[in-house]
């Protein structure tokens, strides 16, 4: 119904991040639990480095080369992705040793990422529900 509005894509967004956020409260959920495990290794969420990336791509056209594409088999010089191709992806994180039986799970890191976590996804549903009722008032309006 308003596709193509700028209160689209915001909604869009938020509902992108409040998926990631679920995605990581499990993520989280699953290191919490394993914390005793040998060998174990912490996973985390990554969306909010990707998500800046394809919206700097938007806004950055100067560093683009201006190449021609004379063949549909030719590789593309850019392609520039849209907002809603970006996902939330679980990484592991095979970087780090937090004890000597290779499990590298901080409980007070992860505790602490939760409550992050749950701030930000409550942010994000106040945000959601405010743009609602905006489009609310402008339907009545209009």
């Amino acid at each position: 119904m308003f596709d193509g509005t700028g209160a689209a894509r915001t909604n869009y967004l938020l509902e992108r991040a409040l998926d990631a956020e679920s995605l990581r409260r499990n993520v989280i959920a699953n290191n919490i639990a394993n914390v005793d495990v040998p060998h174990f290794k912490r996973s985390e969420v990554n969306f909010e480095s990707e998500l800046n990336r394809v919206l700097e791509e938007k806004q950055d056209d100067s560093n683009r080369f201006p190449g021609i594409v004379t063949d549909d088999r030719h590789i593309p010089f850019f392609v520039e992705r849209d907002v809603k191709v970006v996902r939330p992806r679980v990484n592991l994180d095979y970087s780090t040793t937090y004890r000597n039986d290779g499990n590298n799970v901080d409980i007070e890191k992860e505790i602490v990422d939760a409550s992050k976590n749950q701030m930000r996804y409550n942010a994000y549903v106040t945000m959601l529900n405010q743009n609602y009722k905006l489009l609310k008032i402008s339907m009545r309006t209009a």
